[in-house]
């Protein structure tokens, strides 16, 4: 059995080993020539998992270590007898905890309250519905749009998308791409999705590139009807708009997704998959010995401080996002550099607090965000 395998899919290599022949390649390296024998490949978004790819060769299955999947041919895959599988919510607490630090380090650069201001959340599948969650706990007014889900389930919970653009002061996209059909999402925030916002609205993007039209972004920015950028995902990765790049808030380098605990999740899940395809008895597989940050305490003196001061605090030393967002605007030709060679973020429930003189409730609201209180 010969597997080949993304090299940089973490936690990976001595898992199917004993089972296989494992060929670690770069995704762009990934090619047809190499997969003609084998039998399953384990991969991400950069690998294009196509006619091109598997036409003659004998993989059987693919197991993506990530949510999206719009690398993947599935209709010919599918009609080919090629199965596949990715890693729904492999990651979604890892993006919900880049959108907390990416809004307090907005809330203390701008001087805003955050529960004064309403969020809009365009997508609420495993990464949209954790991010309203949290946005709730720390007292946002949260407004979600999901159409295919209020279809299915009903109208509550759920408002149309012409309340988020009336309404919020904030829309975050957590939307699969789609490039057709009713639920299109591709270019889903255009010009004519942004002149029907709020002036001044903020704009966050760590669903897919296309989702956001960068002309609109930029012509946006440019004439006001945006105040505030915040970019993970972008049009064209990894040649990404220079103007957006300077222009926006935050800009990351598409590592909203890249806790140590989310990349995990993803190995352990195509592990998993594959196991089950081939009946190689390691079905309940998981990744251990996940790197730790150098000091997982938190201590945070709480005297003179408010609710959201403490909480920023918090959220902010597991994640200090503004370090990713200098890193990229600085050396935006090492954007695949920055993915590939990503430090270590570990996500809110592998930290501790020590919080003195809190006479607030922030204590109750960090431990709903997922924190252990000391």
């Amino acid at each position: 059995m010969k597997i080949v395998a993304d090299n940089k899919i973490p936690y990976l290599k001595g898992a199917l080993e004993p089972f296989a022949e494992v060929v670690y390649l770069p995704g762009k390296e990934t090619t047809a020539e190499v997969v003609k024998d084998a039998d399953a490949i384990i991969t991400r978004t950069r690998t294009q998992c196509n006619e091109a790819l598997f036409r003659g060769s004998s993989v059987k299955m693919i197991a993506t270590a990530t949510i999206g999947y719009d690398h993947i041919d599935t209709v010919y895959c599918e009609s080919n007898g090629i199965e596949w599988t990715n890693a729904p919510g492999c990651n979604s607490w890892s993006v919900a905890q880049y959108i907390l630090a990416a809004l307090y380090h907005l809330a203390n650069d701008k001087n805003i309250e955050l529960d004064k201001l309403t969020i809009g959340v365009v997508g609420a599948g495993n990464v949209g519905s954790k991010v309203a969650r949290l946005c709730q706990i720390i007292g946002m007014k949260v407004l979600v749009n999901d159409p295919p889900r209020m279809r299915a389930e009903g109208e509550t919970g759920f408002v149309p998308i012409e309340t988020i653009q009336q309404q919020a002061d904030i829309i975050t996209f957590h939307t699969p791409l789609t490039r057709s059909g009713n639920d299109k999402t591709f270019h889903l925030f255009d010009n004519d999705f942004m002149v029907k916002c709020k002036e001044g609205v903020i704009v966050i993007n760590s669903s897919r590139g296309e989702v956001t039209d960068s002309s609109a972004l930029t012509a946006g920015i440019a004439l006001g009807f945006i105040s505030e950028l915040i970019i993970d995902c972008w049009e064209n990765e990894p040649d990404i708009n220079p103007y957006l790049l300077q222009k926006a808030f935050i800009a990351t380098p598409h590592i909203a997704g890249y806790s140590k605990d989310g990349k995990a999740n993803g190995t352990s899940m195509s592990v998993q998959a594959i196991s089950r395809k081939f009946n190689l008895g390691i079905d309940n597989w998981q990744c251990d010995n996940i790197e730790l940050p150098e000091n997982t305490n938190i201590h945070i003196d709480a005297e003179g401080k408010n609710i959201q001061q403490i909480i920023s605090e918090a959220v902010l030393a597991t994640y200090p996002i503004w370090d990713d967002s200098k890193r990229l605007k600085q050396s935006p030709e090492t954007f695949e550099n920055q993915r590939g060679n990503y430090p270590v973020r570990r996500e809110f429930p592998v930290y501790t607090l020590i919080i003195e003189n809190d006479t607030t409730r922030a204590g109750t609201i960090l431990q709903k965000l997922g924190f252990s209180l000391k």
